[in-house]
């Protein structure tokens, strides 16, 4: 009997024992599926702020150099009155003109349809629009990329001065295809480009060096088909780079050349330099070139103001930063007190490529300019 007692005891333990062991894989189940829950709740919550920090900051993102990006505090200084030209006509070409943009990815932003609109404003002026980027044309030298390749402000030399000048500008006069996504005419009028317009990507208004230093000879000048890279990127040898391209232009006065400066970066560092040089280019460079075919316009200028963010321009305010037709006068206006050199409207917080809201401010102020330039250069407006 004692025996058996025994073994009934033992099983009484053991089955205390199997009970015991499930109660505590239910609880330790329990605290997993809590502990999940608790997991998933705060990654949601982590997503949830992340969105709405971005929201804020890409709403209310403050230029490095500046205070605030209300244009209303922008003190106005005419910058380049020597543009205010009597008699001059807005209205757009008659008969289609053919138009070349040699550009790369900031262009063809700006040129986009949904985005800044360029290639339909063009189209609706009678402008027949073809362009170059990356991988068009010709090799300007042993090694390199397509010339289409190459955009920065020592690349010019290689595409008006170089030793494959000729050929390059050849095929660029003949060029009437698309190399990006934008409305045009839908018929080619036939003829070679009459217009060539060229820039810069933004990273060009990196430039080092003193504005004041002496500009060098294109015979001495080291950024001669160099890029920004360059230790030799500076304010003096850009201009003269430049400088050296207006004997190209005085050749070749049957097309209308149309500079467009490189568009701000958001770091401040060189921002001044940026500026300028811009302004030099607008109020200097063809102070003595006696003839109209070649025009600048100040894309720069045009974004380094906003609207009180990078979403929302101040076009057609009468304060902030501009270059268009105003009252009647060409109007070059900017605050160059420093404050606001940099970009009022990057993509984002770390992408100096231009905001919608910005690429559509350009082209508001660029296209009856563009008229202007044309007009002048074909002798029915303006001196």
């Amino acid at each position: 009997m004692q025996t058996h007692n025994i073994f009934i005891i033992k099983q009484k333990d053991h089955s205390v024992y199997r009970k015991s062991f499930q109660q505590r894989n239910f609880l330790l189940l329990h605290g997993v599926k809590h502990l999940q829950k608790i997991v998933i709740v705060i990654i949601v919550l982590v997503l949830l702020f992340a969105g709405i920090y971005y929201f804020i900051t890409t709403n209310t993102i403050k230029k490095p150099s500046e205070p605030q990006n209300d244009p209303s505090t922008v003190t106005h200084t005419l910058m380049d009155d020597q543009q205010i030209l009597p008699n001059s006509s807005t209205t757009p070409p008659l008969q289609p003109v053919k138009l070349i943009f040699i550009h790369h990815s900031c262009g063809e932003n700006w040129l986009t349809d949904n985005n800044g609109g360029l290639g339909i404003a063009l189209r609706d002026n009678n402008y027949f629009v073809s362009d170059t980027n990356y991988g068009w044309g010709p090799v300007p030298k042993e090694g390199s990329a397509p010339i289409g390749s190459l955009t920065d402000i020592g690349h010019w030399w290689l595409w008006f001065r170089g030793p494959k000048s000729a050929e390059i500008m050849d095929a660029l006069f003949t060029e009437n295809s698309q190399h990006s996504t934008y409305s045009r005419l839908n018929t080619d009028p036939g003829g070679k480009n009459q217009i060539v317009m060229f820039k810069s990507c933004y990273p060009n208004s990196n430039l080092r060096g003193n504005p004041g230093d002496p500009v060098p000879s294109i015979d001495t000048n080291p950024l001669k088909g160099l890029d920004v890279s360059s230790k030799t990127f500076t304010v003096a040898n850009a201009k003269g780079i430049y400088i050296d391209l207006l004997p190209y232009f005085e050749q070749h006065q049957g097309t209308l050349f149309v500079v467009i400066t490189a568009p701000p970066v958001i770091d401040a560092q060189y921002a001044g330099n940026a500026r300028e040089f811009n302004q030099w280019l607008v109020r200097d460079w063809l102070k003595d070139y006696p003839y109209k075919n070649v025009a600048v316009f100040d894309f720069y200028n045009v974004l380094t103001t906003n609207g009180g963010n990078l979403k929302v321009n101040d076009l057609n305010k009468e304060t902030g930063n501009h270059h268009r037709w105003w009252n009647n006068t060409v109007q070059h206006v900017a605050d160059i007190g420093g404050a606001y050199d940099t970009s009022a409207y990057p993509s984002s917080l770390k992408d100096s490529h231009p905001s919608k809201a910005g690429n559509q401010k350009a082209t508001a102020e660029f296209v009856p300019l563009l008229n202007i330039a044309f007009n002048r250069w074909q002798g029915t407006s303006g001196k």
